[in-house]
């Protein structure tokens, strides 16, 4: 029974009707399909790429995990732990950091922000040398401090300033004595460098070197408030926690870099969600062509299948004559769809031609396998329930013999 079904239908999508409007209606669904494809594959893309490009920057600034302890603020961790740690093949490299509150002044102006200091390896985890927009890194020798571009514009601090000094507050933590009545631990320091990222984090840290902060702080010298890691890509949190298990004895908290920023990843799908259901809408549009140029094939063809039914077929096969029809009209789009997709996705990809407007940026693309199978997916399961429905009641009415 399906056999015939498929060749009828089959044959019933090459051919064209005797009716133009029909054939034009037939042509027009077709169109809609593959036009509907190809934007959802080429949006999902596009914010792929964007999605990529938005990371990158965190990507560049953010450790693949942070090690925190799971009480308290601070803890003590060895030279040795340290060593230990990073000696594991999957570690290839990991920092200590103290990362605290802090009160800055400057020429009369004052700015919250948060003092990041960190050892001399601590770009062999996080490359943010590579992101000095102005001046140096720290030199690790005295109390050099490196901004961001917006702590520094709002302080009006310049580099290697030494007319003024950057001042650096905290509250003490011992009480004051009636000789010392200044609630606040300070200390003076050099701007060398700007760093710049993005505005959030730009107006956010100040970094310098471990000692300084441990100085201001009053902690021991192996006193830090968490370990960064960089690690080999294919290493899962899971078989993370289990290698430091039997190496760090305290309690532990283990944060990676989607966990660092929450925030901004719930963002980035909750926009990714919203521009797949935009879209998917778009294509539940284009396969409302499919239905009607289904029903018009069925008003068309009527002789022919009281023909057809007098050779033998029975209604069921008439029926999935007409919803085969409609599946080959979703599957033949959809492909044409992808490739035209695929065609102008690797374009952009590999010679920009649409720039974001107002910059010489080229628009980034992401070509991945998922949004392949995500297009895929959506197209046979709308096109299925649009053939289904489109053709709900032809198996009723041809039993009745209405047709």
């Amino acid at each position: 029974m399906l056999a015939y079904s498929l060749k009828i239908a089959w044959r019933y999508f090459f051919s064209k009707s005797s009716q133009t409007v029909i054939n034009r209606i037939n042509g027009f669904a077709f169109f809609m399909v593959v036009i509907a494809t190809a934007s959802l594959f080429i949006v999902l893309s596009a914010f792929g790429g964007l999605k990529a490009f938005g990371l990158s920057f965190s990507e560049s600034f953010d450790p693949d995990y942070e090690i925190k302890p799971l009480q308290g603020k601070y803890f003590n961790v060895s030279d040795s732990l340290l060593s230990k740690i990073e000696s594991l093949p999957e570690i290839i490299a990991i920092a200590p950091q103290i990362e605290e509150k802090v009160f800055l002044s400057y020429d009369q102006k004052n700015q919250v922000a948060y003092l990041k200091a960190v050892p001399p390896n601590y770009t062999s985890v996080v490359a943010i040398d590579s992101l000095i927009a102005l001046g140096e890194w720290l030199s690790f020798d005295g109390s050099d401090v490196v901004l961001g571009f917006s702590i520094a514009g709002n302080l009006s601090v310049g580099v290697y300033d030494y007319t003024s000094f950057l001042n650096i507050k905290v509250p003490k933590k011992k009480k004051q004595t009636l000789l010392d009545q200044n609630p606040f631990k300070q200390v003076n320091a050099l701007t060398v460098g700007l760093y710049q990222i993005n505005e959030e984090l730009d107006k956010k840290y100040v970094f310098s070197r471990l000692e300084l902060a441990q100085n201001l702080l009053d902690l021991q010298p192996q006193e830090y408030t968490s370990l960064v890691l960089k690690t080999q890509p294919t290493l899962s949190k899971s078989e993370l926690a289990e290698l430091l298990k039997p190496l760090i004895k305290k309690p532990i908290q283990l944060i990676s870099r989607a966990e660092q920023n929450t925030a901004l990843y719930k963002m980035l799908n909750m926009e990714h969600l919203a521009i797949y259901f935009i879209f998917t809408l778009v294509m539940i549009i284009a396969l409302f062509n499919v239905v009607g140029a289904l029903i018009m094939m069925i008003i068309d063809k009527k002789g022919q299948m009281k023909i057809i039914q007098s050779m033998g077929a029975t209604p069921k096969g008439i029926y999935q004559i007409f919803f085969i029809l409609g599946l080959l009209i979703c599957i033949f789009g959809g492909s044409v769809g992808l490739v035209f997709g695929v065609i102008i996705v690797m374009l952009q990809s590999a010679f920009p031609f649409i720039y974001v407007p107002g910059t010489t940026l080229a628009y980034p693309v992401v070509f991945e396998a998922e949004n392949l199978l995500i297009v895929i997916g959506t197209l046979l399961v709308l096109g299925t329930l649009s053939t289904a429905w489109a053709t709900r009641g032809l198996g009723k009415e041809l039993r009745n013999q209405t047709i």
